[in-house]
Order: structure tokens, then C-alpha cells, then sequence
């Protein structure tokens, strides 16, 4: 099988001891077989801990909570999203009262919150909140606090809990919450929505999907795929002749979760189709990808089927 690697920090690889060259955003790749148990060791850049692990039949089926697995067609794709850190000194980045809750974000190799009240949580953090502003906000009448990183933003309600949680670029706060959520897609789409507020919990009362910019005509297919997941108008890229069927697409498609560009393997023994690999949860950390591809006629999707 081929085994992809990619990994979130530069870092070296090694198989069995043969150093093998680094590994970062682009995909690397060696041909082996998963039941032969090979020690990986993969050392990053940084001052962060290094990782080692055997590839093997139990690895692609339970993979570790450092790596994310890729299942595709025989093959498979290995990203290693996590690094320990080996500074682990406490430091609190910021501290305040809240309600009657003591809120702290620190870094202790991880960056983390803590809300101390009448619970007490624990979160993980994004590395963003290594730099944050606070405010108390006004919502629905009642004060939340807001923490902001970026175009990450975390709302505690006056309970002590964490009520939002997400990426936002643009922020209202007032009867309601409203957000403009950005995604990760060919078209720079961007969801709008808006939130109720009863005090405890926030409510999405309504969301739209917008495209910012319409796609080349070479991954208007992409653009498609991408549409679907984002619950943007995806009719407007289908065929007089698709139109019909389009409510049982989503259906159709199954709960993929992300799309990707399918490997250059892929188009070596498929051909030169318009097709894209969409990606299904199977387990923790572990994702099966199955292709689609598309026809295309006179600029529109006239047909879509899977590629086996």
C-alpha cells in the first residue's frame, strides 16, 4: 500500500531507522505493507517531543490521538496534528473574575481554559489564544464574556459555561448573536448566522451560506462538492436535467465531512476525471475518503457517480 504522510510542524521522518526526509503541508509517500509492523519515528522542528509508533494492521485501524488516518482505496494518508511540547512551565496568560467565576487561560504546554464557579471545566485551546482580548458583552440582556483570538472566538455565559466556541470574522452582539463564520472552500464562502439567547444556551435561529467569488471552470466540481457540505445554493452549478433530483443529493452523498483533491495515484488509474475525494468519519481519528466525479456540460454538473 502507499502511506502519505503530512504533519502540522516541519519534522523528519524515519522507517526502521532510514531517515527518509521531512514531512510538513505537502504530501510525502512510501510504498509499503501494513503487515510487516514498521517502527515510525517522526522528530519536529521547534523544540516540540518527538513520536514513535509501529505501522501496522492495528495502526490503520485504531490510530492514535496524535494522528488523524485517511483511508483510501488500499492506500492511506497519515497526518500527525499533535506535538507535545517539551516546555511545560505553567504560565497564566490571563486571569479574570466573571459572575462570580474564576476564568484563567494558560499554557502549560497546551494553551487551556478553566472556568472555576459552581463547576468546574476544562478545555483544550487553539495555540491563537496565546494572544487574546476579553470584554463583557451584553446578550439578550444578559453579561457573557467574550474571548477573542484572531477569528476565534469563545462566549461564556454568566453560569460559568462555554456557549460558543467557533471561528468568527465578524461579530454582533445584541438581542441575539449574529456571526459571519468563514470556511475553507474554492469560493471563499462565508456562513451568516444568527443566534437566540435564553440566558443558559444559544439557539441558531437561522443561517445562509455565501460564495465570495465563483470558481475557475477546471474545480467548478469542487466548488460543488464544497457547496453541498456548506449548505450553500448548490442547484445553481447542476444541469436542467439534474435539477430534478437535486433534494436527494445530500442523501445521495452521504455525511461526508471535508473534500479533498484526489492523489496523483488516483489520476494515474482513473484518468483525468472531474473528481473529488469526499471525506466520511468512520471511528476517532480515523476516515475512510471515497471519489466522485462529475460530468460537466457547457459549464454545468450534468451527472455525478461514484468512481469504484
Amino acid at each position: 500500500m502507499r502511506v502519505y504522510f503530512l504533519s502540522c510542524a516541519p519534522a523528519a521522518l524515519k522507517l526502521n531507522g532510514l531517515y527518509l526526509g521531512t514531512v510538513d503541508g505537502f504530501e510525502r509517500h512510501v510504498e509499503l505493507d501494513k503487515t510487516d509492523k514498521i517502527l515510525a519515528e517522526i522528530i519536529p522542528a521547534d523544540n516540540l517531543q518527538p513520536l514513535n509508533f509501529f505501522l501496522d494492521e492495528k495502526f490503520f485501524k485504531t490510530p492514535p490521538k496524535f494522528a488523524d488516518v485517511y483511508l483510501m482505496e488500499g492506500d492511506a494518508l497519515v497526518y500527525i496534528r499533535d506535538y507535545a511540547p517539551k516546555d511545560i512551565e505553567l504560565k497564566v496568560i490571563y486571569q479574570t473574575r466573571f459572575a462570580g467565576n474564576l476564568v484563567t487561560v494558560f499554557s502549560q504546554g497546551n494553551l487551556y481554559l478553566t472556568i472555576e464557579g459552581a463547576e468546574y471545566s476544562l478545555t483544550n485551546l487553539s495555540p491563537q489564544f496565546a494572544k487574546l482580548s476579553a470584554e463583557v458583552k451584553t446578550l439578550a440582556g444578559r453579561n457573557v464574556l467574550a474571548l477573542s483570538a484572531g477569528n476565534k472566538l469563545i462566549i461564556i455565559s454568566e453560569y460559568g459555561k462555554v456557549i460558543f466556541s467557533n471561528t468568527a470574522e465578524e461579530v454582533e452582539f445584541g438581542d441575539g448573536l449574529k456571526i459571519c463564520a468563514p470556511f475553507e472552500t474554492c469560493t471563499a464562502a462565508k456562513a451568516e448566522c444568527r443566534f437566540s439567547y435564553d440566558g443558559e444556551e444559544l439557539t441558531l435561529v437561522s443561517s445562509r451560506t455565501i460564495e465570495t467569488r465563483p470558481p475557475e471552470d477546471e474545480i467548478l466540481h469542487f466548488a460543488f462538492f464544497e457547496s453541498v457540505l456548506t449548505c450553500g445554493d448548490f442547484k445553481k452549478y447542476l444541469a436542467d436535467g439534474l435539477l430534478p433530483k437535486a433534494k436527494n443529493l445530500k442523501s445521495y452523498l452521504g455525511n461526508f465531512i471535508s473534500v479533498t483533491v484526489p492523489t496523483e495515484k488516483f489520476y494515474a488509474v482513473h484518468g483525468e476525471a472531474f473528481a473529488a475525494g469526499l471525506v466520511y468519519p468512520v471511528s476517532e481519528n480515523l476516515y475512510e475518503v471515497k471519489y466522485f466525479a462529475a460530468e460537466i456540460e457547457s459549464g454545468k454538473i450534468s451527472n455525478i457517480y461514484p468512481v469504484e
